[in-house]
């Protein structure tokens, strides 16, 4: 009876590896092929090359990036929930004379920015970006490597309409980061 349940074990076992193994897909599997709980890996480490600190500027503002790299991060969609490999981007936004506008670097707020689709065609990857306050400015960021050292930008804010009751006009809902195509970012 013994020999029979520690086989019955290695059995369950065997088949448990397998198919937990089963679940770690490539980062560009298509939405619509993520089961629930799989885990999209960055196995060809496409990702790596991204991670650093990067500066830019932009209508007399300095737009430091500081871009890491988080492993088995949660994605919750009102479909399936999955862990995948992500680029998380902090930022800070300074005004001319070097005054902070924004920082999330130390943030606990509800600003998210992080990689969601690779876009190899394009040598980019695509980000999702919640906005400031209220969701203002949420919308989709388009990093593209362009060497080593540079990055290319690009912002496509979505509209938000919101109302005082759903928004303090006490809030700052200015959209710091820069609304444009084709900025230029250095790794520092």
């Amino acid at each position: 009876m013994k020999e029979i349940y520690l086989k019955a074990l290695m059995i369950c076992l065997i088949i448990n590896t397998l198919s937990c193994s089963a679940q770690n897909l490539p980062l560009n599997t298509p939405f619509a092929s993520i089961p629930n709980g799989a885990y999209i890996k960055d196995t060809n480490n496409e990702l790596t090359p991204y991670i650093g600190t990067y500066k830019g500027t932009f209508d007399d503002k300095e737009i430091t990036l500081f871009i890491t790299k988080q492993e088995n991060k949660l994605e919750n969609s009102a479909q399936k929930s999955y862990y995948m490999d992500a680029l998380i981007v902090k930022y800070i936004v300074k005004n001319s004379s070097g005054a902070i506008l924004q920082d999330t670097q130390n943030n606990s707020s509800d600003i998210e920015f992080y990689s969601f689709k690779m876009r190899p065609a394009k040598n980019a990857l695509q980000f999702i970006y919640t906005g400031t306050n209220c969701h203002v400015g949420w919308g989709d960021i388009y990093l593209k490597k362009i060497n080593t050292t540079q990055i290319s930008w690009e912002y496509r804010p979505d509209d938000i309409i919101t109302t005082a009751a759903k928004c303090p006009p006490t809030l700052d809902t200015t959209i710091y980061l820069p609304e444009t195509k084709n900025l230029i970012f250095t790794k520092q």
